[in-house]
């Protein structure tokens, strides 16, 4: 009873791998390279043939998990094989929808992996994206997908969203460059911005209005060829006796939206702030993800 009510927890939490026993396909196979490898818990880091997933080389690979019901996707994690041609994942888009139309191949794009390490896993937030069906597609000629482990994380359709906990709140900065206000950067739209004046230490900040376990912030850089002023800055939050730091942005490419996890810190306030001088703080969007603590002030 107790493994049990363990397991619903997980389940219930987000935590669960939605892709563990489901159905598996590709588009080929590359000898026994079956799709099932991508989603038996072994990333492949001693014998690849035994454990990854492989087409042939062919025009528009793919692999893809059929959920059995339709899931609100958090994330998916993708491992890379370890022994050779890690480059091979390079320019896989993460597919996700209900249709079978393309085989699946035409679904809304989570992410576009640029390229992944060998023998490593990389995470790539969905943001909530619905559907029954994750595919990784490769689109080009003579073309392998080699794929040694698919995640999918998420929570079923129809529960309640994960709520962006800043949307609305009360957001300041150091200073302000004309009418880019610092309200601009909770509105949830990703095309409107705050902008503080070239500065020392320039600073942006939210008001929660409660207390929160911070589990991720997003970020969506401006699109601009000034994309590069984001670099460096730091994420933290804090409450009233404490300053924790979340993440340090090395960088954020114009236009993108980048997740920074940040492990349950507990705070009301969240920063994000450039040290040095003559700097300039540009946010078009910033997105709290997190559980409240005790009961809301509102």
């Amino acid at each position: 009873a107790n493994l049990t009510l363990i397991y619903l927890i997980i389940i219930y939490k987000g935590l669960y791998n939605l892709a563990t026993g489901r159905n598996v396909t590709q588009s080929s196979n590359f000898g026994a390279w079956f799709a099932e490898q991508a989603i038996d818990f072994n990333p492949g880091l001693t014998k690849s043939y035994s454990a990854c997933s492989s087409t042939s080389a062919q025009t528009n690979s793919w692999w893809r998990v059929d959920l059995s019901s339709v899931y609100r996707v958090s994330r998916v994690v993708v491992t890379n094989r370890l022994d050779c041609c890690p480059e091979r994942i390079n320019g896989a888009e993460i597919r996700i929808g209900n249709s079978l139309e393309n085989n699946g191949n035409n679904h809304p794009i989570c992410a576009v992996i640029s390229s992944i390490p060998a023998g490593v896993s990389f995470t790539y937030i969905c943001n909530d994206m619905e559907g029954r069906y994750v595919n990784l597609f490769i689109p080009g000629d003579k073309r392998f997908l080699t794929v040694c482990e698919v995640e999918v994380y998420g929570v079923a359709s129809g529960s309640a969203p994960t709520a962006n906990t800043a949307l609305w709140r009360i957001a300041s900065q150091s200073s302000q460059l004309e009418d880019w206000i610092s309200r601009n950067t909770v509105d949830g739209l990703r095309d409107s911005c705050s902008h503080t004046n070239p500065q020392t230490d320039p600073w942006w900040k939210v008001d929660l209005l409660n207390e929160y376990k911070v589990n991720r912030v997003a970020i969506t850089n401006r699109l601009s060829k000034y994309y590069y002023r984001i670099n460096g800055a730091v994420i933290r939050i804090t409450d009233v006796l404490s300053v924790c730091r979340c993440a340090v942005v090395s960088t954020i490419p114009s236009g993108a939206t980048a997740n920074f996890s940040c492990g349950g810190i507990e705070g009301r306030y969240v920063t994000v702030h450039i040290p040095g001088d003559l700097k300039i703080l540009t946010l078009c969007e910033v997105e709290v993800y997190g559980d409240l603590i005790g009961k809301s002030l509102l």
